[in-house]
């Protein structure tokens, strides 16, 4: 529920504070006071489109805010817990726009987006203003109302999601079809598969083939260098190392009774001998499996030419061919099997379509149920509005569709029959201002109450109704404050009177600038502002006794 409203240097208000309670709160005043911009602001606030016009003149920024309690908003609690912007059970919304155009909002104190704004409000205010009775000459606005009137989320969703995989099968249907013969790139792959098929791709055998290069390219070298090593490890020119060793653990041998630690040595040195046999061992095996094969060495040199080659072919690091191959084996299977994928594609089809009939037909029952309901209660809506012989219909009309459409298989029209004996015509072509009015208000009351959020605001909804007819728009939106805080700017002082608290917006010029005001009636200031309504400039004897009756009757 709103609680309160805070308004400073917007357009021509200078600064209004307005609290707000439960039931039905509505807000009148002359002509060109700014009654409605009551509600502009709190439509900015819940993030409509702002821009620098709405900053009063000589002013450098306007500053809105408003506040909720969120006792019977649980769909906002859960919002603001789930954006981590909660805050207790209260809610303070804050936008200031500035005079070059810029603003900046906040939710609970904290920066916010103009998105998570609306995102926001949806859940706490609803709007209802002459502009929506221009939404309703929409046929697509038509079919959202009915929806909701009808709750057909479910069914609307299942109709989407049929709709979707639907279309998922027609577009790769599609793909498969543009890509025709594809018998020549069939061939092509092929050749290339067989290419790289030839050769050894994986780390394991790479690797080998490099280590086995570098060996025979080396292998000369690799020959002399063993030859050298083994040669002094066996001491055919100098005393070979294991035999030093074994001269020097002699002679250590006879010193150890003078220096235990010499045993120490003594083992190390046994350690190295062992090493040193071990490490000769080796390098003689190594040196047997060395030998210069110039064959060898050019089919190597042949194996890394290839593989170089289909690298430089394929544009990819040779490392990198064995992937290659696998993407060409896929790309070969997918090709292989389009005309078998084609095949079982139309069948896939055919079944997707019969999904989204079922979808489309379960909820072009529940839109007809509704329409037979909503029909109903605004016909007996708009008797009660002045237009006693009036009759309003909601016409569901079945389309038939040849590829899948997410908002079902029925477009719905609104249509009326002003005067009996007339056949209903749209809405968008027979209703006058006065008519439109009144089943626009007819519709609204009927689809009222849809979802949780708690707070409807109307601005004017009640242009082109007058008499007694005011006066039953009065009540129905009193009967509506019983159950959601109703908010209702209104010229109509049969509706004014339905109000449980009421704001007059007045205006005044002072040094050439005009400026609008905001206060809270009393009883008595209710009766004169019901008696100004009323009566128009002449505050006459019959204009007091008048609003002295509406109130009397509202009791």
């Amino acid at each position: 529920m709103l609680t309160h409203l805070s308004i400073k240097q917007f357009a021509v208000v200078d600064s209004a504070e307005l609290e707000f309670g439960p039931g039905m709160t509505v807000i009148s005043g002359e002509t060109g006071a700014g009654k409605s911009l009551l509600v502009d602001a709190l439509g900015l606030i819940c993030g409509l489109r702002a821009d620098s016009g709405v900053v009063r003149h000589g002013a450098d920024r306007a500053e809105l805010s408003a506040g909720f309690a969120l006792v019977d908003a649980p769909l906002a609690r859960a919002w603001l817990h789930d954006n981590d912007l909660d805050e207790d059970e209260a809610c303070q919304i804050r936008r200031v726009i500035r005079a070059d155009g810029g603003s900046r909002a906040w939710i609970n104190g904290r920066p916010a987006t103009v998105g998570q704004l609306t995102e926001l409000s949806a859940r706490l205010v609803e709007i209802h203003g002459q502009h929506e009775q221009q939404a309703l000459l929409s046929r697509p606005s038509q079919l959202a109302l009915l929806d909701a009137f009808g709750r057909t989320d479910a069914e609307r969703a299942a109709v989407a999601e049929a709709a979707r995989r639907w279309s998922a099968l027609l577009r790769e249907r599609e793909s498969l079809s543009a890509q025709g013969d594809v018998s020549d790139r069939i061939d092509w792959l092929e050749h290339q598969f067989a290419e790289l098929e030839r050769e050894e791709l994986e780390p394991a055998a790479l690797e080998q083939l490099g280590a086995d290069h570098r060996r025979q390219a080396h292998a000369a070298d690799l020959i002399a260098a063993c030859d050298e090593a083994l040669a002094q490890l066996a001491g055919d020119e100098l005393p070979s190392p294991v035999g030093t060793i074994e001269q020097i653990r002699g002679a250590l041998q006879r010193m150890n009774e003078h220096e235990p630690r010499l045993g120490e040595v003594d083992a190390m040195l046994d350690a190295a001998a062992i090493q040193l046999d071990e490490a000769q061992v080796l390098l003689d095996r190594i040196r047997s499996d060395l030998d210069i094969d110039p064959g060898a060495f050019q089919t190597l040199e042949q194996r890394l030419g290839r593989l170089h080659e289909l690298a430089r072919k394929h544009r990819v690091p040779p490392d990198q061919l064995l992937a290659r191959r696998e993407a060409i084996a896929a790309e070969l299977d997918g090709l292989r099997g389009a005309g078998e994928r084609l095949h079982k594609l139309d069948a896939e089809i055919e079944s997707a379509r019969q999904a989204w009939r079922r979808a489309a037909d379960a909820l072009g029952t529940r839109r007809r149920k509704a329409a037979d309901a909503l029909s109903a209660e605004t016909t007996a809506l708009i008797a009660e509005l002045g237009m006693g012989a009036g009759r309003f219909e909601v016409a569901v009309e079945a389309v038939e569709e040849d590829r899948p459409d997410p908002q079902g298989a029925e477009r719905v029209e609104f249509l009326v029959a002003a005067n009996p004996g007339q056949p209903a015509r749209s809405l968008r072509k027979v209703a006058s201002g006065g008519e439109l009015s009144r089943v626009s208000l007819a519709i609204e009351v009927a689809t009222l109450g849809l979802d949780a959020v708690p707070t409807m605001v109307f601005d004017e909804v009640d242009s082109g109704i007058g008499g007694a007819v005011a006066d039953i728009v009065g009540r129905k939106l009193r009967a509506l404050g019983a159950r959601r805080q109703v908010l209702c700017v209104t010229h109509l002082p049969q509706v004014a009177a339905q109000g449980h608290a009421h704001y007059r917006v007045s205006k005044a010029a002072s040094e050439g600038v005009t400026q609008s005001a905001v206060q809270s009636l009393s009883a008595g200031q209710r009766e004169e502002e019901l008696a100004r309504m009323l009566g128009g400039v002449e505050m006459t004897r019959e204009a007091r006794a008048a609003a002295k009756r509406l109130l009397a009757d509202v009791g």
